[in-house]
C-alpha cells in the first residue's frame, strides 16, 4: 500500500467515535480493528465495495471506477437505493484496464475516460475508485483527479480504497474520508435556517427516508444533506453548516460525524428509524439538540405532539397483526446493526426473537442486544447453512428474516422466510415502515402456500400405509 493510503488508513482507526478505540493502547490503536484480508479473500466484502456502497447513492454525481471491468460489477440496482431525481448513478462507468495497461500504467486511460464522462455527462462532479490492480501498478489517481480538475473546471474527487486495504467497513469509513478531505465544505449553502441537520449513513434503501422526512417536515425540521442515500453532491458539499447530525444507527461512517464536530462544531447523536419507540426517541433527541443550537423552544412541544399522534395511529394499524403474531419465533439472521435495531421493532409487534447473528456487528451492537433481549443466549456468533436448516426444521422458529443468499435454507426445511437486508423491495423506517414490515411477516407466516407444501404427497401417504400394512 502507499504511504497516503497508510496515513488515512491510521487515521480512519484512530476514531475518537470508538469507545473500545480509545480504550486501546497506542500500539494497539495502530494495528486498527479488523485483521489485514489474504489474497483471494475480499470477494464480496472488499474495501473497494465498502467505499462504493457507501458513496454510490449519491444519485447525480458519476462513479468512474478505475480498474477492470469485474469490479464494476457492483450490481447497485440489486440494493435498491432509490433517487428521486437524477439517474446519473445507475450508470457503471470504468475504464476497464486490460494487460497493457498493467504494463505500461492506466493513468492516460483514466484521464481519457474523466474527459468522456465530462464532456458527454456534464456531472456536478465525478468520483474515480482505486482498485486492487490499478494500485499495485502504482496508478496515481489523486494525480490524475487533480489535473483534470483544473482541465475540466469540474470536482474530481479520488476515493482511494483498493480492495486489498482492509474489510468493507474499512472501505465505508475510506469512501467516507473522500467527502472529508474533498467535497464537505467546499460549497456554501444558499438559504440556512435554526433547523438544519445533515443524515449520515442512511442509504435510502427502497425510499426509507422518504418514509421519515414527511415527519421531519411537519415539525420544521430541514434536511440540509443525507449522507448519503438520494444525496446531491452541492447538499453535502455544504454539509458542514447543519445545526446537528444524525448517525442512523450505524457505525460505518462515523468518522464524518466525529471530523465535523471536530472541524464545525456540529454535534451528533446515534439514532434508529426501526421501529416506534425508536423512531419517537430520535425525533425527540433531534429536537433537543436543534433547542440547544439556538431553534425555537415549541419544537420539543410539537414533537411530542407529532410523536402521540403517529404512535396511535401506528399501534392502531398494527394491533390486530399483534393479535395473530403473539407468540411466533423469529430466527433473525443479519449482520451490523440490523442484529438490533431491528430486534426492538419485532418486539414490539409481539413477536419472539430466537436468535440474532452477530458476525458482523461491533462490540457496541452486542451490548445494544443484552440491554434489549437479556442475555447473551439469543447472540449467534457464525450459524452454518447446516444449523440454520437444523433450526428451522425443527420449529424452533416459524420464520426467517434474512439476506437473500440465505433464503433457500429455509426454502429447503419448508419454512417461511422474509428479505431484511438491503436487497428489499420494501421499506421498514419510521412509523409507516413499522407497520409494513409486520404486515410483511403476516402476509409470510399465513400464506396458504406453507400448508400445502409440508402436506405429503399422496405416493408419500401411500407407500406409508402399505408399509404399516406390511
Amino acid at each position: 500500500m502507499s504511504p497516503s493510503l497508510n496515513a488515512k488508513i491510521a487515521q480512519v482507526f484512530d476514531e475518537p467515535g470508538c469507545d473500545v478505540n480509545q480504550a486501546k493502547s497506542e500500539k494497539e490503536r495502530k494495528k486498527g480493528c479488523t485483521k489485514q484480508l489474504t489474497p483471494g479473500a475480499a470477494a464480496g466484502g472488499c474495501a473497494f465495495d465498502g467505499a462504493k456502497i457507501a458513496l454510490q447513492p449519491i444519485v447525480d454525481v458519476a462513479h468512474l471506477v478505475h480498474g477492470p471491468i469485474a469490479c464494476e460489477g457492483n450490481s447497485w440496482d440489486n440494493r435498491h437505493s432509490a433517487s428521486s431525481g437524477p439517474q446519473t448513478y445507475r450508470t457503471g462507468f470504468t475504464t476497464d484496464i486490460n494487460e497493457l495497461d498493467v504494463v505500461y500504467g492506466g493513468e492516460k486511460r483514466l484521464f481519457k475516460s474523466i474527459r468522456e464522462i465530462a464532456e458527454k455527462t456534464k456531472p456536478p462532479a465525478i468520483f474515480v475508485y482505486q482498485t486492487c490492480v490499478t494500485a499495485m501498478i502504482g496508478d496515481d489517481i489523486e494525480a490524475v483527479c487533480k489535473r483534470a480538475t483544473d482541465k475540466f473546471g469540474l470536482p474530481v474527487i479520488p476515493v482511494d480504497a483498493p480492495g486489498f486495504a482492509g474489510p468493507k467497513n474499512l472501505g465505508n469509513k475510506l469512501g467516507a474520508e473522500a467527502l472529508l478531505d474533498h467535497v464537505i465544505g467546499t460549497v456554501e449553502p444558499e438559504l440556512l435556517t435554526p433547523y438544519d441537520i445533515n443524515i449520515i449513513g442512511e442509504y435510502n434503501l427502497s425510499g426509507e427516508l422518504w418514509q421519515v422526512k414527511p415527519l421531519l417536515d411537519a415539525l420544521g425540521v430541514r434536511v440540509l444533506s443525507c449522507i448519503s442515500g438520494d444525496g446531491r453532491y452541492k447538499e453535502i458539499a455544504g454539509a458542514h453548516r447543519a445545526r446537528a447530525n444524525m448517525m442512523v444507527c450505524s457505525k460505518s461512517m462515523i468518522n464524518i460525524a466525529t471530523r465535523m464536530q471536530q472541524r464545525f462544531g456540529i454535534p451528533y447523536f446515534e439514532g434508529s428509524f426501526y421501529g416506534i419507540s425508536d423512531m419517537s426517541s430520535t425525533l425527540r433527541e433531534i429536537a433537543r439538540l436543534l433547542v440547544e443550537r439556538g431553534a425555537d423552544a415549541e419544537l420539543k412541544e410539537r414533537t411530542e405532539a407529532l410523536i402521540a399522534a403517529e404512535e396511535a395511529r401506528a399501534w392502531e394499524r398494527i394491533r390486530a397483526y399483534r393479535e395473530r403474531l403473539a407468540g411466533k419465533r423469529v430466527l433473525l439472521i443479519t449482520g451490523g446493526v440490523k442484529s438490533w435495531s431491528v430486534v426492538s421493532a419485532l418486539q414490539e409487534a409481539g413477536l419472539e426473537v430466537v436468535g440474532t447473528s452477530v458476525k458482523k456487528s461491533t462490540k457496541e451492537d452486542k451490548e445494544k442486544i443484552k440491554e434489549i433481549m437479556g442475555d447473551d443466549a439469543h447472540m449467534i456468533d457464525d450459524l452454518s447453512p447446516r444449523e440454520m436448516y437444523a433450526m428451522l426444521r425443527d420449529a424452533k422458529a416459524d420464520i426467517m428474516l434474512s439476506g437473500g443468499r440465505s433464503q433457500f435454507v429455509a426454502l429447503k426445511a419448508r419454512m417461511p422466510w422474509m428479505d431484511i437486508n438491503q436487497e428489499r423491495h420494501h421499506a421498514f423506517a419510521g412509523y409507516e415502515g413499522m407497520v409494513t414490515m409486520i404486515a410483511e411477516i403476516d402476509k409470510a407466516l399465513f400464506n396458504p402456500m406453507w400448508r400445502e407444501v409440508r402436506t405429503p404427497a399422496p405416493w408419500e401417504t401411500q407407500d406409508a400405509l402399505l408399509a404399516a400394512e406390511a
